[in-house]
């Protein structure tokens, strides 16, 4: 498998490592200050993985308009207008997305998509995520993907940490909170507090690796796929888009 990749910070350059072992091929490199080198770029590779920043995802989607190359995308810190921008760009080539490629996250997720309808009349819901000092967003991609997955239908109110005087906790509600320090890979816990129990879901990564054969397993399986928006739960199990 030929990869562009884009972005080249710590998970681009790991990327690259975990690929050349694998035995597939970097034919080309563009990072947040040579995103430019795309415009005059033709199709080099049988996929685009992209790992930069929100702001690269102009030139990103005109490159895949132009060429039709798969584009798998771990960008995090996206919005609602980045995310309708990848929806567009199936119509030109397979496009996934994923804040977090760990098929561990996935079965959380798909675990919390299980249980939550069954807990959430009667137990208060909090997310707790913790990444090392560098990571620029907050809160995390994943805790955003796990806060969906309790809550398709937005019924419930996100409260983003809390300080001082603050009312009682509304029956309605969903606490995320972000621990940033060192060099925590990421760990994900969602805690649901009924009467005289608690149900705790965890999810701890070691090291980044684990997003990165994610990441290079799934496009391998993109490069065969036909053009549309995809995502990773349809793709590891076969449901419904979410």
């Amino acid at each position: 498998m030929k990869i562009l990749l884009i972005g080249y910070g710590r998970m681009g350059r790991l990327i690259e490592k975990t690929a050349a072992a694998a035995g597939d091929t970097v034919a080309a490199v563009v990072d947040i200050d040579t995103i430019g080198n795309l415009e005059t770029m033709g199709r080099v590779a049988d996929v685009a993985v992209d790992f930069s920043n929100p702001a690269a995802l102009p030139a990103v989607a005109a490159y895949v308009r132009r060429t039709g190359t798969p584009l798998l995308s771990g960008t995090t810190g996206m919005t609602d207008a980045g995310f309708a921008v990848l929806d567009e760009l199936g119509q030109y080539a397979p496009v996934l997305h994923s804040a977090n490629y760990s098929v561990g996250v996935a079965v959380f997720r798909r675990a919390l998509e299980a249980v939550s309808d069954v807990l959430k009349p009667d137990f208060d819901i909090e997310i707790v995520e913790a990444h090392h000092n560098q990571k620029v967003d907050a809160p995390s991609g994943t805790a955003k993907l796990l806060l969906e997955a309790i809550d398709p239908n937005h019924e419930y109110t996100p409260v983003y940490g809390r300080q001082g005087i603050c009312g009682k906790r509304s029956g309605k509600e969903i606490g995320v909170h972000a621990i940033r320090g060192g060099t925590e890979a990421g760990t994900h816990t969602v805690s649901f507090f009924g009467a005289d129990e608690v149900v705790e879901i965890t999810h701890r990564a070691s090291s980044r690796q684990i997003f990165v054969n994610g990441a290079l397993h799934m496009a391998r399986k993109l490069v065969n796929m036909p053009k549309g928006r995809y995502n990773l739960q349809e793709i590891l199990f076969g449901g419904d888009k979410a």
